[in-house]
């Protein structure tokens, strides 16, 4: 779970530092670092909880757009983190839709490239 919670983290971070409308106010300092990692937290918690529900949801909309509108669940799940961290404290925001279905992009995309790296070879 450390693991996953981590690669949630660099894939945050990736997203903060390449997408323009992720903002990290406390910059790349230590509490930045340490904000990432309580927006991974929050991440992993709204991906386990309301994600499943939202697909159920828009379930319709998924298959009629060949899985397209994933990426605007995926969106959605950024913008509520966003808006929870803002909640919770963390200096963590992302400004709109566009910046959020690009932010949710990269972080699968450096999700799954991770995770392929680290991949446990004895199982």
């Amino acid at each position: 779970m450390i693991k996953h919670i981590l690669i949630t983290a660099a894939g945050l971070a990736v997203a903060t530092a390449v997408v323009p409308g992720i903002d990290l106010p406390n910059g790349w300092t230590t509490s930045g670092w340490l904000t990432l990692l309580g927006v991974a937290i929050v991440f992993g918690i709204v991906n386990a909880i309301v994600k499943p529900l939202f697909k159920v949801l828009t379930s319709c909309l998924i298959m009629l757009t060949f899985g397209l509108f994933l990426l605007v669940v995926n969106g959605a799940m950024m913008l509520l983190t966003s808006y929870l961290c803002g909640v919770l404290g963390l200096n963590w925001h992302v400004d709109s839709w566009l910046p959020a279905i690009e932010g949710a992009l990269i972080v699968a995309i450096v999700s799954f490239l991770a995770a392929k790296l680290l991949k446990d070879k004895h199982k």
